[in-house]
């Protein structure tokens, strides 16, 4: 992009406030260890251990007793305390952009982070007291949209957000990069669902090899082929499986796929026509890393047949390669597009005003 593209110097906005930046840090890496213990719960099966809600057992949920924490109530348990955690670090967080936030859409993604959350409880309790998978699917899902939504909230509170007002980009050459990166980043939200979808069914792998899918790269799901499949997991005593669970399962598969290609391809034009972005190339490789790791743990869940620990560190790094794709499209989106032969990129920062900030 030749001069299309600048890096500002690093200057400290006055507007800028380094506590609220952190606490809004704080609030999205514990709504990630929320997700966590949440995928901790689904992968072990011990949604139910506690029946009632809002109580637990019939107690005050904050009080209910240690010595009784135990099995699958300590998963369940743990869970709602940091759900409620995390739902006060959130109030706090919406009031403090609402006091100090001069910018109406932060405090405006303030109060959508409170109803989020209030609805994600809401659907939490739920799925507890109707029994319903589908609830549980939405959960999850919308706890993966909460994360991306804090993670936006932190980024746009930071001082490295202000300072991209003055980065311009070649909107013939940045174009193909932004589109790549929302792409993408909504083909892995696509992905945790799908995820979600199978996790929810609780029930054990609809395939249980990989890469191959039943011994076959492209699996048989006839009524015959059924037949057999279910005689054989009949005598392991697994359950039985349909054509809709193995290409669910195929899907989750082969979307993975086009997420990978699509990182590789966002990584390969980030480096050959934004390269002086210098956050865009590094997030870029991390995001690279993360994909390699991603579908390590994706194989590794199948290969330990499913296995609490390693399901559920998928889970999270899904979670954590979708922050980066909002991240990643959130500075997409911020750079500014500049005349191909402009020669001056910056701005200072006071010139912009707040209107575009």
């Amino acid at each position: 992009m030749g001069r299309s593209i600048s890096n500002s110097a690093t200057v400290t906005d006055r507007r800028y406030n380094k506590w609220l930046n952190r606490f809004a840090w704080v609030t999205a890496v514990a709504t990630l260890f929320l997700i966590c213990s949440g995928g901790m719960v689904t992968s072990k099966g011990v949604g139910l251990a506690v029946p009632d809600w809002p109580t637990t057992f019939g107690y005050n949920m904050f009080l209910f007793p240690v010595s009784k924490w135990i099995g699958g109530i300590f998963f369940e348990h743990t869970h709602r305390l940091i759900a409620s955690a995390v739902g006060f670090l959130t109030i706090i967080l919406a009031l403090w952009l609402w006091r100090s936030e001069d910018r109406e859409w932060v405090r405006n993604l303030g109060l959508i982070a409170v109803a989020s959350v209030v609805l994600q409880g809401v659907l939490g309790g739920l799925r507890v007291t109707m029994l319903k998978n589908e609830i549980g699917i939405f959960h999850a899902c919308l706890a993966q949209a909460f994360l991306g939504l804090l993670v936006v909230i932190a980024f746009a509170t930071t001082n490295f957000w202000r300072s991209l007002a003055n980065v311009f980009a070649d909107p013939r050459k940045f174009a193909p990069i932004k589109m790549i990166a929302l792409a993408t980043t909504i083909a892995i939200y696509v992905q945790l669902a799908l995820g979600a979808t199978m996790r929810h069914q609780h029930r054990d792998l609809a395939v249980l090899d990989f890469p191959t899918a039943n011994g076959a790269w492209i699996p048989d799901t006839s009524a015959n082929a059924l037949a057999k499949i279910n005689a054989w997991r009949d005598a392991r005593a697994l359950s039985d499986v349909t054509a809709f669970q193995i290409w669910l399962q195929m899907a989750h598969r082969f979307l993975a796929a086009i997420i990978a290609v699509a990182v590789i391809a966002f990584c390969f034009q980030v480096w050959k026509h934004a390269s002086q972005i210098t956050s865009l190339k590094r997030l870029s490789i991390w995001w690279l890393v993360l994909l390699f790791c991603q579908l390590t743990l994706g194989a590794w869940t199948i290969w330990s047949n499913k296995a609490a620990d390693i399901a559920t560190a998928h889970v999270a790094m899904g979670a954590i390669m979708l922050s980066f794709g909002v991240s990643i499209c959130a500075i997409c989106w911020r750079i500014l597009p500049a005349h191909p032969n402009a020669r001056s990129t910056t701005r200072p920062i006071e010139q912009r005003g707040t209107a575009i900030a």
